[in-house]
């Protein structure tokens, strides 16, 4: 279909990313974390709907638990995208939210890159692609990410990113019954802050773990008790801030398997890595 006659973009993907190690290797004078961590795309996320509006209205047309409108990152990325063009379009904007927030899997984030994207096409704008990650980054450290749109390994505040090419992978998520403020946990005294780098040649080969996972769980108990559990069937760690926890198994049967057998107070998924987001070819 030709741009000219979009009105509407339906069920745009928003996908999950893991972080398969972070370190905290520093921290800048403004109090901004230099980091350094893997990104991986899942086959799993949210889906964000648009529909075109003339009188330049912004509105997010689905509730979303305890977090209003004016500070939704969606909401926010669009009225960015508006402000920077100088668009005078609108949009109804709808969630369809999967992903637990404060999961560590990049939701938010995620579905503010899918909006600049997918408004940009909406609204003709134009706007090119180091433009929009600028864009991104605005709104947030992991936003860069998925407008990026593939594996990377990245440095900085998360935005310096650089392709990653990774085998396809099965993972089991578990989601414990706890929420995690980011904020929190960059901010505790106790996060090491001084990990040595490491070089994007030596990431398979180097021992890594997630600086943000020991300050979680002595927070947040419940984290270290889903960890526990599944490794019991495959080496489990946090991704982002917490609270949810992945391991890579060998197969779909074996994920299956597992989220099967997850207890009650827990929740848990299955999802393949993909190798680009869904809407890459949007991103000029």
């Amino acid at each position: 279909m030709d741009t000219a006659e979009l009105t509407r973009l339906a069920d745009c993907p928003a996908p999950a990313k893991l972080n398969l190690f972070l370190h905290v290797i520093g921290r800048r004078p403004d109090g901004y974390h230099l980091l350094q961590t893997a990104f991986r795309l899942l086959d799993w996320g949210d889906a964000l709907s648009f529909e075109l509006r003339h009188d330049g209205v912004v509105a997010r047309v689905t509730d979303l638990p305890g977090v209003s409108a004016e500070h939704d990152l969606v909401v926010r990325a669009a009225r960015l995208l508006q402000s920077y063009t100088g668009c005078r379009l609108g949009a109804d904007i709808r969630v369809d939210k999967r992903l637990p927030m404060g999961g560590g899997l990049g939701g938010g984030s995620s579905d503010a890159a899918t909006t600049l994207i997918a408004l940009n096409r909406l609204w003709r704008t134009g706007v090119r692609g180091e433009e929009l990650t600028a864009l991104g980054l605005r709104l947030g450290a992991d936003v860069p990410f998925f407008i990026f749109g593939r594996d990377a390994f990245a440095e900085g505040v998360g935005d310096e990113l650089r392709p990653l090419d990774l085998p396809p992978a099965w993972y089991v998520v578990v989601a414990p019954p706890v929420t995690v403020p980011t904020v929190e946990i960059f901010a505790a005294g106790e996060l090491t802050r001084d990990t040595e780098p490491i070089k994007i040649m030596d990431f398979a080969a180097s021992t890594t773990r997630n600086d943000l996972q020991a300050v979680a769980c002595s927070r947040y108990p419940e984290i270290g008790a889903a960890i526990d559990w599944l490794a019991q069937f495959a080496p489990a760690r946090m991704t982002g801030s917490g609270a949810c926890v992945f391991a890579q198994v060998a197969s779909e049967d074996d994920a299956e398997r597992i989220v099967a057998s997850c207890p009650g107070s827990y929740r848990a998924w299955k999802a393949r890595s993909v190798m680009q987001h869904p809407l890459r070819g949007w991103v000029g």
